[in-house]
């Protein structure tokens, strides 16, 4: 089994399927994101048991109805799908190619029955009926940053619900270049602070440890280096291995040492 809990054949299967298509047309942006999370489908710096410990804080009873803002190939959701029977979940997201996937990957865990997926913009996403989590882990940017993220899921959530937000921070002082890449971050007290002003408590959180931070971006541009050096014969593969090799530089030279990841999960505060 891989580590998000699907046949690891049939993850191995479905990473042939998708790049082989790079043998009759360029290298697109969504093939270049999926080869390079094969084997890191959570696409933010968490390892399997702090994933698993956040989903246990936003999901104390199990048979709670989840939205995810910003779903990808839904590895949240089908995370907390395949271990919560009771549960439903919806996601949604703007990339076609990222949702189908997720529907394959729920009829491999026979969960698809539970599980609603919307081919839409996040922030302009509307529902008949709340939700007791919202996630957006890493999907601020679809909301024009991490206040308007947090007011969008205010907008989906039941009474008492609960909110799993994922943001960078800077963990040292940004150079420019950095800064331009990585966008406008704060410092981490100054996040937790925007996030409490807002009208939330945080009831659990987890900083992304330096073994969660290094193993991410390796696992990334080692995914996609791996692809183009075994694939030498494809149009795709001079592309592939240019990406990473770039990708990595940026990362060991420009913001490994300045860039941290937050989740927390949140509860409306009193007023």
């Amino acid at each position: 089994m891989s580590r998000d809990g699907t046949p690891r054949g049939s993850r191995e299967n479905e990473v042939r399927e998708i790049f082989g298509r790079c043998q009759t047309a360029p290298v697109n942006r969504e093939q270049i994101s999926r080869i390079a999370h094969a084997d890191h489908p959570i696409k933010s710096p968490l390892g399997d048991g702090s994933v698993s410990r956040l989903l246990e804080q936003g999901l104390p009873r199990g048979d709670e109805r989840v939205l995810d803002l910003g779903c990808g190939g839904g590895e949240w959701l089908l995370r907390a799908l395949a271990t919560r029977p009771l549960l439903h979940a919806e996601g949604v997201d703007t990339s076609e190619d990222a949702l189908a996937h997720a529907r394959q990957a729920a009829r491999r865990l026979g969960v698809q029955e539970r599980l609603v997926l919307h081919h839409q913009d996040a922030a302009a996403f509307t529902s008949p009926h709340p939700f007791d989590l919202v996630i957006s882990v890493g999907a601020t940017h679809a909301f024009g940053g991490l206040a308007p993220t947090l007011a969008a899921a205010r907008e989906h959530l039941a009474p008492g619900g609960r909110v799993l937000i994922g943001e960078g921070f800077w963990s040292g002082d940004p150079s420019p270049e950095a800064a331009e890449m990585l966008g406008d971050l704060s410092d981490l007290p100054a996040t937790v602070e925007q996030v409490v002003a807002g009208g939330w408590t945080p009831v659990h959180g987890h900083i992304s440890t330096r073994e969660e931070l290094d193993g991410y971006e390796w696992a990334c541009w080692g995914s996609l280096a791996a692809w183009a050096l075994d694939h030498p014969s494809d149009p795709g593969s001079p592309q592939v291995l240019a990406t990473a090799t770039t990708r990595r530089t940026e990362w060991l030279r420009v913001y490994r040492d300045v860039f941290g990841f937050l989740c927390l999960v949140l509860r409306e505060t009193p007023a």
